[in-house]
Formats: structure tokens, sequence, C-alpha cells
């Protein structure tokens, strides 16, 4: 690179840096020139080219329509195109969005499996099959409610939009954190397609491809698959020869899309959508003993690579679904029909003490076993139908709105099986719980949108939702029963949302909105002796407020956003872990508030140069004197198990009280920053990225002890590619958590200090042809 365009670089990023730190101060001396010329006649367009290296205008969907983003008020982030490339390197699932966002966090204690979202603190650690979020996850404009629904791999993707704050009006219940929507790229009118092939560490092999045809000038087809293999990547030293060779973390998961656009005429459209996913391998694995006791470190010793346990670990996940989508324009108003449906079956087993034999069956180890305890949840009957009629607008003129009704149906079998590790693993001498939940849900919905003056916007939204649960539960120790025990649960709301926009400047927006949301009441019935009873929760509403900007700097070369937000949560459903057994009880906090701030930055640097970089602040607290949880290994009296809470007292022996505690999983601090440098070489583009994520610590549960503290954590990845023939060919090199960080990112509230490491330092190659 010459000297010239370095100089050009450097002094690119000294601007953006001083516009990031006083973005209103220093927006508006850039963009006064511009205002100052608003009435001047327009110029020749030949005599002044446009700036180059300008952004992209993003388009975003998230009030139902096609909006640029700079127009919505409330704080939204989108990640595509190159980026997406990157945080998806190697197969990763979609756990890869966790920090990459401002205020979105994502684990799982199940592995690929069971992902559980959370968006400015607010999420649900409850581990049970029928568990729900308050986060929405929409896919394709299909709402998907059972967690095992919300992992399907991120393949031929155009944009993911995260919508933060509550979203109760337009996508309804179990929203009022926010919503992540990933939409998939869309059948053309033209032949293309690609193919690639990654090879990686651990043995992995990854397949991916995509073909889109017109079968006709009304009709186009795109199929898109994937098929993901990596091998076992933890050995057991010490497995049960009755139950076969164990080793850990190796999976295969193929998953495939394919999708008809019929369109007769420029009035009607059907999309008609088909997928399918296949997973085979291992759970998350659960790993006793592995944290010093007093800290948060790992134990002298620790070993990724080696871990002995005596149980099975394996998972099975089949999910197939379709949708229906009708549009169309009848002059003045455009209507929308959404039908979609889904069904899986799933069987996760996992040694949950995390080790092997007992104190009361030795040998036994690592460390501390009190008791040996190996489990399997099994979803052998789920469906889920969705169907939603929409009418909204199409006409010039200042109201513009949208009315609808949504309805939703879901039936869940649900067996959880507790077995005998000394009986050779034999299912039959397995104790059980077989839950059954229906679940109905109606609601019809409104906004209207009013364009008060050409600075002025306002929009406003209604929805009246009608939720209805029937549950029952069944614990079965052989030959006897609890009986069956019902638990009913109905539920109605009002959610709203109040918002405006206001022009400061052609370059400039600020944004201001209040906004209601609600979760449905919540039941599970993960029953471990004949005396439990199911829990349940009550509904949980949400009241927000946000205030932002949203501008364009230097001629749009660079893009921010940033707002601040407040809100306060009434009867916040909450899960508490029994802390000796492995078994959830549903619980409500009279109030949980949570305060913060959160900033997404884009900017073209340069000819070479481009970054985007991201912050947020969440400052989260239950407030609730008499809500107390018992603590890890409170009932074994044994000084090699269980931490060292650090919370007052409860009210009996072995509990915490958690009033003040901030919400677990919550980070208060989160960076993340991408750079990506790219220049022309020979007949092709050589491009380099890397990718950065830091967070501050939390607590793994509700109550607080350092055992169960994350560390602070920042992770790296980078990749670099060549592309030539005009962007048909790529190869490309990658690697994953470049520095090889090991934490313990999880835990299981039981009765030693058993842990979930992050993944380990991987690297890898693709090769991609594009037809």
């Amino acid at each position: 690179m010459s000297k010239h365009r370095t100089g050009v670089a450097v002094r690119s990023l000294i601007a953006v840096a001083v516009a990031s730190a006083f973005p209103l101060s220093h927006a508006f001396a850039a963009e006064a020139p511009a205002a100052e010329q608003a009435d001047a006649p327009a110029a020749d367009p030949a005599a002044t080219p446009a700036p180059r290296n300008q952004l992209e205008t993003v388009i975003v969907t998230a009030q139902r329509r096609a909006e640029n983003i700079r127009d919505v008020p409330m704080s939204i982030a989108t990640v595509k195109g190159d980026k997406l490339d990157v945080l998806t390197s190697g197969a990763a699932d979609i756990r890869f969005l966790s920090g990459r966002s401002p205020s979105v966090s994502i684990e799982s204690d199940f592995g690929r499996t069971f992902p559980r979202f959370y968006i400015r603190g607010l999420g649900n650690t409850d581990f049970d099959l029928n568990a729900s979020q308050p986060v929405g996850l929409v896919m394709d404009d299909i709402v998907m409610e059972n967690p095992m629904l919300k992992g399907f791999p991120v393949f031929d993707v155009d944009q993911v939009e995260v919508l933060r704050g509550p979203q109760g009006t337009l996508f309804g219940r179990n929203s009022p954190a926010g919503v992540i929507k990933f939409d998939s790229a869309k059948p053309v009118f033209k032949q293309e397609g690609y193919l690639q092939l990654g090879i990686g560490s651990f043995s992995a092999k990854t397949v991916e491809g995509m073909f889109n045809v017109p079968v006709s000038d009304t009709v186009a087809l795109r199929f898109a698959g994937t098929s993901q293999h990596r091998d076992n990547r933890v050995h057991n030293t010490n497995p049960t020869p009755d139950k076969g060779t164990q080793d850990f973390e190796g999976y295969g998961d193929q998953a495939f899309r394919l999708q008809a656009l019929v369109q007769p005429n420029k009035d009607f459209s059907a999309l008609f959508n088909v997928h399918a996913r296949n997973y085979h391998g291992n759970a998350a694995l659960f790993r006793a003993n592995i944290i010093k006791k007093g800290t948060n470190d790992l134990v002298d010793g620790f070993d990724y690579g080696s871990y002995p346990s005596d149980g099975i670990n394996k998972q099975d996940l089949e999910t197939k679904g379709g949708s229906i989508r009708l549009k169309y324009n009848a002059g003045d108003i455009t209507l929308h029909s959404i039908t979609g449906y889904e069904k899986l079956k799933f069987y996760s087993r996992a040694d949950v003490d995390g080790g092997y034999g007992a104190a009361s069956a030795p040998p036994s180890g690592p460390g501390f076993i009190p008791f040996p305890v190996e489990t399997a949840d099994v979803l052998p009957k789920h469906h889920q139908f969705t169907q939603e009629f929409r009418a909204e607008s199409n006409y010039s003129g200042p109201l513009q709105w949208i009315g609808g009704l949504f309805y939703f149906d879901e039936d869940i079998q649900i067996d959880s099986l507790s077995f005998n590790t000394f009986a050779a693993g034999n299912p039959q001498n397995a104790a059980y719980a077989v839950q059954h939940q229906k679940s109905k849900s109606w609601a019809t919905f409104g906004s209207l949108n009013y364009t008060v003056s050409d600075k002025l916007k306002v929009r406003g939204g209604l929805r009246y939702t009608s939720d209805k649960k029937d549950f029952t539960a069944m614990r079965v120790e052989p030959p006897d029963t609890s009986g069956l025990l019902p638990v009913n649960k109905d539920s109605h709301n009002v959610s709203w949302d109040l918002s405006g926009t206001y022009e400061l400047s052609k370059a400039t927006n600020l944004f201001a909105r209040v906004a209601t949301g609600y979760r449905a009441p919540s039941i599970q019935g993960r029953l471990n002796s004949l005396t439990d009873k199911p829990s349940s929760a009550d509904a949980e509403r949400a009241l927000s407020y946000e205030v932002g900007v949203k501008q364009d700097l230097f001629e749009r070369r660079a893009r921010l956003s940033a707002s601040v937000f407040q809100y306060r949560m009434k009867d916040k459903q909450l899960t508490a872990g029994s802390g000796t057994v492995n078994m959830n009880q549903l619980i409500n906090a009279d109030k949980v508030t949570g305060q913060g701030a959160e900033l997404d930055f884009q900017a073209n640097l340069s000819d070479e140069f481009s970054m985007t970089a991201g912050y947020s602040y969440n400052d989260t607290k239950i407030k609730d004197k008499n809500l107390f949880v018992q603590y890890c290994g409170n009932v074994l009296n044994n000084p090699a198990s269980g931490c060292t809470p650090t919370n007052a007292a409860g009210p009996f022996a072995g509990t915490s009280s958690i009033d003040g505690n901030p919400l677990p999983r919550a980070p208060k601090h989160q960076l993340n920053f991408t750079l990506k440098y790219s220049t022309e070489i020979g007949n092709g583009e050589f491009y380099a990225m890397t990718d950065w994520a830091y967070r501050t610590s939390y607590n793994f549960f509700l109550y607080e002890a350092p055992e169960y503290t994350a560390k602070k954590l920042t992770e790296g990845g980078v990749r670099a590619a060549y592309k030539w023939q005009n962007g048909k060919y790529e190869v490309a090199a990658f690697g994953r958590n470049i520095t090889n960080r090991q934490v313990i990112l999880g835990a299981i509230d039981f009765d030693n200090l058993t842990g979930i490491m992050n993944e380990p330092r991987t690297w890898g190659g693709t090769f991609k042809v594009n037809f």
C-alpha cells in the first residue's frame, strides 16, 4: 500500500475515533455544510461525483415492513455478508452470535442444541425441554417456540436482525427482551449457486451448497444444504467396558432448505419452504470438580483433551418443518398469509455427576462424587402450528397501518429418565417422569404510523393475546407412580408501544420508544420423587423506555447508532436449581430492573480498510426481599462438596437470599470489534478479517458464589481469503478462539463443582466455487 493511502487510513481512523467518542457534537459539525446547502440548486452530477466507499443502505423488517434501519425507532443490529462468513467459519453453531452484537449472549447446557438467548440481561436458564424464553427467535417469518427448534444451522442466510427491547406488538408473546430474526436468501429468477468444502481441527469436515434455478417465468426453486462432521476431541480415560468406548464432543449435523417461489404476476406471490435437520453426536460434557473451591479457577493440571467418566453421552435430534407465505397486492392494501408447521424428535443422555463411581461405590472420581446421576431427556412427540393473517396499507399519505390475527398451537410430550448407573445402563432399571403439555394462543394486533411533518414521524401499536396451557406430569418408580398431576394456566394480556423519529439533519435521526412485553405462564414437571409436584410461574410483563440517535457520518462512509434504556419487569420468571439433585423449580420475582446503553458503529476507513464496533452496558437487579433459593451441595455437609455462597442466608438451612443480585448470565460490559483489509492482487482480491469479543464476568445462577462466577473473557477469530475470476473461486483459511483461552462457561447447580468449558482453538480452510 502506498504512503499516501496509509496516511489516509490513519487520518480516517483518528477521525472515526473522535466522532465515536463525541458522536452528537462532532456529527453536527461534520454535517453543517451539507445542511447549509440543502436549499441550494442541485449540482450537476457529472461535476460532483458521489463520494467513494459509501456504506450500503441497510434494509430491515423489524416493523414488518422493509425500511431503512436509520428510520426505525428502536435499537437494531444486523449481521450479514463477510462478517457473517467469518463468524460462522468452521461450521460454528448458532452460538457464534454471542457477544458479537451488543447486549446479546447465547449459551447451552446441551451443546449444539437447545441454545438459550439473552438480550439486555433477560433470558432463562431453565434446561427443561418445554422451557420458554423471553427472547423470540423468528426464522423466515415463523416463530420457533421450542428451544430445540432454535439451533437450526446457519447457511445461505441473507441477514440476521437483532431487535433489542420488548417486541410485544408485532411479534407477540414471549418476546419481552427482544427478537432475533434469521432471513434466508430467497429464490430469484436467474440460475446461480455455490459449493463450499471445508476442513478443520479435530478432523472437521463441512460441505455447504446452494442451487437456484428458474423453472419458468413464474416459478423459481432454491435448494440449500449443509453437512458438518467433527471427530471426538476429548478422550475418556475411564470408560465403562459394557458401555463401549465413550470419547466425547464429536458430532454429525446435516440440514437442508428447499424453497419454491411462485409469482404469476406482479400482484401475487407464494413462497413455499420445506426444511429439515438431523443431528447426532454428544451433549455438552459435564466435568466434575474442575473448579478450585473458593475460586473460579480451573484445577491444577486440567487437560481439555481428556476426562474420566463412566456414563453414556449421546444426543440425537430430528426436526422437520415447512411454511407457506402468500402475498397479494390489492391496490391500496397488501394482504399476507403466513402458515408454519414444525415437528421434532429428541433424545439426550448425559452423565450429570460428571465423573465415575461414587463415594459409596469406589473407585470414584475425579474428586468427591457423592452419588451417581445419569439422566436422559426425550421428546418423543412434538408439533407446532402457527397461522398469521396480516393486512397493511399500501398507499401514499401521512397515515400508514398494519393489522392482523395470529394463532399458535403446540403439543409436547417429555420423558425424563433417571438411570441406575450400576445396572449397566439398562433402561428397564430406570425411574422416569412423563410430562404432556398442550398450548394454544391467539392474538389480534395493529400498528399505526403517522408522518406529522417532514421532520417528525410517530408510531403506535396494540396487541391483545390470550394464552392457555394444559399440563400433566407423572413420576414412575416401578411398580409405584405418583399418579397424574395436572396444572392448567390461562392468561390474557394487552401489549402496546409508542415511538417517534425526529430528523435532526439529513444524516441524523433521533428516536424515542416506550414499549411493553409479555411472557406467557410457564410450567415444568421434572419430578425427582413420587412426592414432588410440578412447578409453575405466572406471566411476566415488561415496561421499557429507550432514547437514541442514528447517524450517517463522513458522507456515509460511517454509521453510528447509540441508545440508552431502562426497563422494569413485573413477576419476572426465574429458574432455581435444587443445589443437590438434577431438577429445576420455576419462581416469580416481584420485580426486576435493568438499565444500560448500547452502541453500534460501522465505517469504511479507506479503500482497503473497514471496521465495525459495538458496546453495551447492562445493569440488572432482582428486587424481592422474600425470594430465596437453595444453593449448591446444601444438604451434603461435606467440605469437599458444594460451593461457598456469599449472599445473605435465607430463612431455611441451605438457602440464600437473592434480593439485590444481578440476573444470571448478564455481563455488565460487552465489546465487539472487526477489522477488514482487502486489496487487489493479480486478477483477484485478497482480504483478511479479524473479529474480537470481550465480556465481563457474570453469575451462573441466581445466587452468588465465587466458584460459579464466570471469568472475564476475550475471544478472537481470523479469516484470510483470496477470490479470483470475478469472485467465482475463493480459497480461505480461518481460526477461532485463536488465543486458545480456556474458561468455564457454565456449571451444574448440583452436588460437586461441575463445569462446562468453552470451545477450544480451531484452525481450518475452505474452498468455494460460485456458478
